[in-house]
């Protein structure tokens, strides 16, 4: 006797397909950006000792840069080196704001000693 069920084949493209229909197949992200932790690290550094700017610079760009490593669009790896350029910049900033105040406040107590001594 013959077999009289019909066997039913599947096309070629359907047979090996292990994705759902209606899905992508392996979304690929896209590259990450280098991190520029080493250089946020040298302006925060010459920030505490050369230029206050320079450690502003750090500070901002240490901000962005550990956004853009939270969003998972940078380098994860220099996170440690980025934040502590970024201390760096935040210090060489206060500690120069404090040495301006200081300058005013002895300024003006000499000045005020001056005049009070030619009166």
């Amino acid at each position: 006797m013959s077999n009289d069920i019909p066997q039913q084949s599947t096309p070629p493209s359907d047979q090996n397909q292990n994705v759902p229909p209606n899905q992508p197949e392996a979304q690929q992200s896209p590259p990450l950006k280098p991190h520029r932790g080493a250089v946020v690290l040298v302006l925060g550094i010459l920030g505490i000792a050369i230029c206050f700017i320079l450690g502003i610079i750090a500070w901002v760009m240490g901000n962005k840069d550990l956004a853009e490593i939270d969003a998972g669009r940078m380098d994860p790896s220099g996170r440690g080196i980025t934040q502590a350029g970024k201390i760096c910049g935040i210090v060489g900033v206060c500690l120069q704001i404090a040495v301006i105040v200081l300058q005013l406040l002895l300024g003006i107590g000499f000045f005020l000693a001056s005049t009070r001594t030619q009166a």
